[in-house]
């Protein structure tokens, strides 16, 4: 669906949501807790510290930090085996301004986990992100044992010797879609999916982009709320109201003191050259990150409808705030070099690449 279509309801939206004080704002984009107690830290004092997710990015011959001979990477992402001859976007590292990142080191990683349940929940950004951590680990303990496991909807890879496993759990709206004799519904107040996630130690969850699909690509019939059925309805309020379900099932079932609770924000395309000043290209034709101060095209509405859900959660749930950063990123897509994944995709990342980011900052959130 294009992203035109949604702004001008852009003001019908925020009344809906109701009003999100800049305070609000200034709070979600340094949002981080202290899982230990459940409390949420505070905001002014994180950001006098470091916001991890306001810097730039800068030249790195030292990456990347795998190679793409790891055993985990999907076809779809592997852009260097389908054919990618050009390597700038696997030398850029993230530069906060203010601070640097933790380097990532998966033996730390092993030994702090050892005996726990990791499980990304989401759609094949979550995939291209489990991907991407399983390689990250794996490039520490190469002879290390492994096991992998891999469903339609569930897969994992287990490392051996430290008993250390992490899932993937494939729901791409995170609340309900089954089939009934109406046809394919999409349940926005049901959420029995969440049945698989008890019992994990650590959560990460991401959604938005199936939300948007429309006509052959769109996997639903009606969307239901309560006892209605609608034959469509605003995609933004839709995915807000799937959200709050999400939230809701998060303060009725974790427990702080022993699963930690991770959102990673939205995952930003690019098939509209506009959004970065240049009208006729799309990612295909990149092969350097957007340098500029500020993103033209600014936050997307889907991180307005998240960062609002997220400010009212009960429960500490820290946001991996990757929008922004990601954006920049227009040169880092598999486009045409995908082993199967047809046409040009400005959706997924090539890997190793922009998602192994993501999870050097999900290492700082834990680890730092």
């Amino acid at each position: 669906m294009d992203f035109l279509v949604f702004k001008p309801m852009f003001l019908s939206l925020f009344l809906f949501l109701s009003y999100q004080t800049a305070a609000e704002a200034s709070k979600l984009s340094t949002q981080s807790f202290n899982f230990s107690n459940g409390a949420s830290s505070n905001a002014r004092e994180l950001a006098s510290k470091c916001n991890w997710f306001r810097g730039k990015w800068v030249f790195d011959p030292k990456y990347p930090l795998y190679d793409s001979n790891c055993p985990f990477i999907d076809p779809q992402f592997n852009c260097q085996k389908y054919g990618r001859h050009d390597n700038y976007y696997l030398k850029f590292r993230w530069q906060p301004f203010a601070c640097d990142l933790p380097r990532f080191n998966g033996l730390y990683f092993l030994e702090k986990w050892r005996g726990k349940k990791i499980m990304f929940v989401g759609d094949s950004l979550s995939l291209n992100q489990w991907i991407s951590l399983t390689c990250l680990i794996h490039s520490w303990v190469p002879n290390s044992k492994y096991t992998v496991f891999k469903t339609d909807g569930l897969s994992s890879v287990t490392f051996e010797e430290y008993g250390v496993k992490i899932l993937l759990y494939r729901t791409p709206y995170l609340v309900d879609l089954v089939n009934t004799k109406a046809g394919r519904v999409l349940k926005l107040d049901s959420i029995r999916n969440g049945r698989a996630w008890l019992g994990m130690d650590m959560l990460i969850f991401n959604t938005w982009h199936w939300w948007t699909h429309t006509g052959r690509s769109q996997p639903w019939d009606y969307i239901q709320e309560g006892k209605t059925l609608h034959k469509d309805m605003n995609r933004l309020i839709a995915f807000y109201k799937g959200l709050t379900t999400w939230a809701r099932w998060v303060n009725r079932n974790v427990d702080p003191s022993r699963t930690k609770v991770f959102f990673q924000d939205i995952s930003p395309t690019h098939y509209e050259g506009r959004d970065w000043m240049e009208p006729s290209r799309t990612c295909a034709s990149e092969t350097l990150p957007f340098f500029g101060a500020s993103y033209p095209a600014g936050p997307p509405l889907e991180w307005v409808v998240v960062s609002k859900v997220l400010s009212r959660i009960k429960k500490p749930v820290y946001m991996l705030d990757v929008t922004l950063l990601s954006q920049y990123r227009k040169d880092a897509h598999p486009s045409h070099y995908s082993g199967n994944h047809g046409g040009n995709d400005c959706s997924h990342w090539c890997l190793p690449g922009l998602p192994d980011t993501w999870n050097q900052l999900l290492y700082a959130a834990l680890f730092s």
